[in-house]
């Protein structure tokens, strides 16, 4: 990577950097005890806290996401997915399976969505909106069968210890969000992987005449996105301690492509940045704290997040930046 481009990428993720500190500072100003946090019985507590343990299922989204959008492409079935995980788990550990073959099943299950999806884009050529939302519509009824159309209460101790247990003190979900992002950093970032899919990103016909597999790396990307959105209904499912398939993983597939988004990665494909989604994750979940402590209506709340969105992707135009740049230098030289 050249000095320019890892300029231009700390350029991106300054920006929603910015907007989280802003954030962070703001709802210190109107409640000094937002970012207290408190060890109580050797755990962390506070809104600091909560905040990396909601936006964990989110990050696990937009993880997969990210590659997927990298490759031109998107996924709208994410959501769906993380309820058809969710309804799985449900079912099989009412049935006495054991937890690791749960929690494999859900992830297996949610690859094969995304694999699914790969096929339907990278094989038969389905333009990726049109081949995901087939399932975006048709999991959630597939997740609604699998339960029965009934919410499925789970009392497993130790599934529940996924998404609230603690670690050290630190909960258990943003670290094994962590674990994913370094190990997922790394394959992209030290093998030619993470090449493979910029290059598919941003010239599909030059790719497959340089000799690359582009079928099987589109494929590859989906069937990572889905496992990602099965872990992260294993994630919904545990915290909420049960599978509820109307509601689970409802609209979680545009704050997905909202993190990448605003974490600087291009919806038209190509470079993409998997710090700059965990941050946008990150400020997404905060947005939505700061305006329920705010007392914002649920009707309203969308408003403000589309606000917050377009000011941070404004400023990260290269356009936008080029004239902020010089009204500076007119301000400068007056």
């Amino acid at each position: 990577m050249t000095f320019g481009e890892t300029k231009r990428e700390a350029r991106l993720v300054a920006w929603p950097l910015a907007g989280l500190l802003s954030l962070l500072v703001l709802n210190a100003l109107f409640d000094p005890a937002f970012l207290k946090i408190t060890l109580l019985e050797g755990h962390f507590y506070g809104v600091p806290v909560d905040i990396l343990t909601q936006s964990a299922r989110t990050m696990l989204v937009s993880l997969g996401m990210t590659l997927v959008i990298a490759t031109g492409g998107v996924d709208l079935s994410v959501g769906s997915v993380v309820a058809i995980a969710g309804a799985v788990c449900a079912v099989m550990l009412q049935d006495g399976q054991a937890l690791s073959l749960t929690i494999a099943a859900a992830v297996g299950i949610g690859a094969l969505a995304g694999g699914i999806n790969g096929l339907l884009v990278a094989r038969l050529g389905v333009q990726p909106i049109v081949a995901t939302l087939i399932l975006m519509v048709a999991g959630r009824g597939l997740a609604q069968l699998i339960v029965g159309g009934q919410v499925i209460i789970i009392t497993s101790s130790a599934f529940e210890f996924i998404s609230n247990g603690f670690v050290l003190g630190v909960p258990f979900a943003p670290v094994l969000v962590l674990a994913l992002f370094v190990a997922t950093h790394f394959v992209v970032r030290r093998t030619a992987l993470g090449l493979f899919v910029e290059a598919v990103g941003d010239n599909e016909t030059a790719s497959r005449f340089a000799g690359l597999a582009v079928a099987r790396i589109k494929t590859l990307v989906y069937l990572f996105c889905g496992a990602c959105a099965g872990l992260s209904g294993v994630l919904v499912a545990a915290n909420i301690k049960a599978a509820d398939s109307y509601r689970a993983g409802e609209n979680m597939e545009l704050d997905a492509i909202f993190a990448v988004v605003v974490g600087g990665t291009a919806l038209t494909g190509g470079r993409f940045l998997i710090l700059g989604t965990v941050i946008g994750a990150l400020l997404i979940q905060t947005l939505t704290t700061t305006m329920y402590n705010l007392g914002v209506p649920p009707a309203v709340a969308p408003v403000p997040k589309a606000l917050l969105i377009i000011a941070v992707s404004l400023l990260q135009s290269e356009k936008v930046g080029r004239w902020l740049r010089g009204l500076f230098k007119k301000g400068a030289v007056a």
